[in-house]
């Protein structure tokens, strides 16, 4: 079963069931339903295929989506939307198609990166709908069925957040055209469609293995409802408070005992680190904390808005050995996201002179040694394992504060994410990388259930245990009390930075858009200013609403 869903099965499907012709981003036509061969096992390995890879081939070359493939695929398109506005990352080369307005939230319906993420989401779910039309509802298609429908559920959720609405189909066909659901409407829905297939799917934690690894069970519906459940109050503008409801779920995620956090150094590597390596897949101590992964692998599924995105975009050619060949060169860290480890800058150790151009990768390191400026030294002085910067002197001189946004050293480098083992060896292919992408992991059940819980009861220290749980794992210094539900709020961030979600963080404590919380370079200018609260959510595609007459615009575009 594992190698069937690592390998990309060519079933993709006509889109017109849901969405219009974006411009920029036609849709391939390739519909499995002309062929009488169609084979249900086939169409669900492309229904988790989609999650990882592009198209039919890998790399480049016959895409799902036309126009660049490489910027197409789920996990790039929502991670743009999700990361680079907000205080964690940027991207370097400001000279990237829309990288600008994602930057300095000035986005509007027409932007090109906001079509992408709105095209692939519409597109993946008129695959789900293909296939739930396609495949038999009957006893023995059932579980898989269930399956599909979470990540369809998945997918509307990823609409709800970052959209707001959506447009909604649940069935295959070319003659309707998609009606609207509001946030409301679309909440509620997900609301019961994932409390009817729950008992459908697999027990939690069965596919937490090495044989089903990336398969979603119930464990993963129960983490994608209470991650709903926690966002209630946004999506539903105040109507529904579900918080009792997401601590619910966590509480059957964390007393299931099928989850455990990584907790125990390999070769060096925190138990945290080992959840972004290339064996995280075959790693015991990682895959008992990964709920969901979106499968990657160096040799069988080769696409460039993955992991090879988050290894290669943080790294230059000098820097410490991290598996891969690939240098991007294209993001750093924020400012903001350096004092989450580093409230005073001055605490950084920091190289201040650039090594020498010809110097390798191995002579570099012995400089970092040298200057004690390696990951390790970023991790000691900031009394944190997930603080996985880099610092040294690989190919210029980092900043620890953001004043210009110039190249790749104008902050830290984010090293979270490696293409090397646990035990330090390279992975499969130094092109592509084997590091799955934790999609869901049980570190989230802890964050939502000490959220959830404050907001239940009005009381922050409610939060505190589970917090300390997750400060306890980092071995950093546990908190006596919080004080301010900003202390909440960073957490998340030094547990998930770079993981694709902080922007829902944000917008839920009300600090996205407004003047709540200003970090560099928000609003566009350097010390950061207040943004319109209409960029709480993103436009949707202007091509779509001339092609649909059901949908509406977002206030405000």
């Amino acid at each position: 079963m594992k190698k069937t869903f690592i390998k990309t099965i060519a079933a993709a499907v006509l889109t017109v069931g849901l969405t219009g012709c974006v411009n920029d981003l036609d849709i391939s036509s390739i519909d499995p339903q002309s062929s009488p061969n169609a084979d249900p096992m086939g169409l669900l390995a492309k229904c988790y295929a989609t999650l990882g890879l592009t198209g039919q081939d890998g790399g480049a070359g016959n895409g799902d989506l036309s126009d660049d493939e490489g910027e197409s695929g789920f996990y790039r398109t929502t991670f743009n939307l999700q990361e680079l506005p907000t205080d964690e990352l940027m991207w370097a080369w400001q000279t990237d198609t829309d990288i600008p307005q994602i930057t300095m939230m000035n986005w509007n319906s027409s932007s090109i990166r906001v079509q992408w993420a709105y095209t692939r989401l519409t597109y993946d779910i008129t695959l789900f709908n293909n296939y739930l039309t396609t495949v038999a509802d009957n006893e023995e298609n059932s579980r898989n069925r269930a399956e599909v429908r979470f990540l369809r559920a998945l997918h509307y959720w990823y609409m709800l957040d970052l959209f707001g609405k959506s447009p909604f189909k649940t069935e295959f066909n070319i003659t309707e055209l998609p009606v609207e659901y509001s946030g409301a409407e679309l909440y509620d829905w997900l609301d019961k469609e994932l409390t009817e297939i729950e008992p459908l799917m697999a027990e939690v934690g069965e596919y937490n293995n090495s044989e089903n690894f990336g398969r979603a069970d119930r464990g993963a519906a129960y983490m994608l409802h209470a991650r709903l459940a926690l966002n209630s109050e946004v999506y539903t503008k105040g109507a529904v408070r579900d918080y009792q409801k997401a601590i619910d779920y966590c509480d059957l995620l964390i007393n299931s005992g099928a989850y455990d956090l990584a907790r125990n150094e390999k070769s060096g590597n925190s138990g945290y680190a080992q959840l972004f390596m290339a064996d995280n897949d075959r790693n015991s101590e990682a895959m008992q904390e990964i709920i969901l992964p979106i499968r990657q692998d160096g040799l069988r599924t080769r696409q460039y808005g993955g992991s090879v995105m988050l290894i290669a975009g943080a790294r230059s050619s000098q820097m410490p050995v991290y598996g891969m060949k690939e240098t991007w060169t294209c993001l750093f860290a924020r400012e903001a996201l350096t004092k989450k480890f580093f409230p005073s800058l001055s605490d950084v150790p920091l190289a201040t002179e650039a090594a020498d151009a010809s110097l390798s990768q191995a002579e570099v390191a012995q400089l970092d040694e040298q200057y004690g400026t390696t990951v390790a030294d970023v991790i000691s002085r900031a009394g944190d394992d997930r603080a996985l910067l880099y610092s040294g002197c690989a190919n210029g001189v980092r900043k620890t504060g953001t004043d210009e946004i110039s190249g790749f050293t104008d902050g830290l480098s984010p090293v979270k994410w490696t293409n090397l083992n646990s035990d330090n060896t390279a992975g499969s292919d130094p092109s592509w990388a084997d590091t799955d992408i934790p999609l869901l992991r049980f570190a989230e059940a802890y964050l939502t259930r000490a959220e959830a819980k404050w907001r239940l009861s009005g009381n922050l220290n409610d939060a505190l245990a589970d917090i300390n749980e997750l400060r306890g794992r980092a071995h950093t210094r546990l908190l006596a009390s919080i004080t301010s539900e900003m202390d909440i709020l960073d957490e998340w961030c030094r547990e998930f930075f770079m993981e694709g979600r902080r922007r829902s963080d944000l917008v839920r404590f009300g600090c996205f858009a407004g003047s709540k919380y200003i970090w560099d370079w928000k609003g566009g200018v350097a010390e950061g200013t207040s943004v319109s609260s209409h960029y709480n959510v993103y436009p949707i595609p202007a091509d779509d609403i001339r092609n649909n007459g059901n949908l509406s615009q977002n206030e405000g575009y």
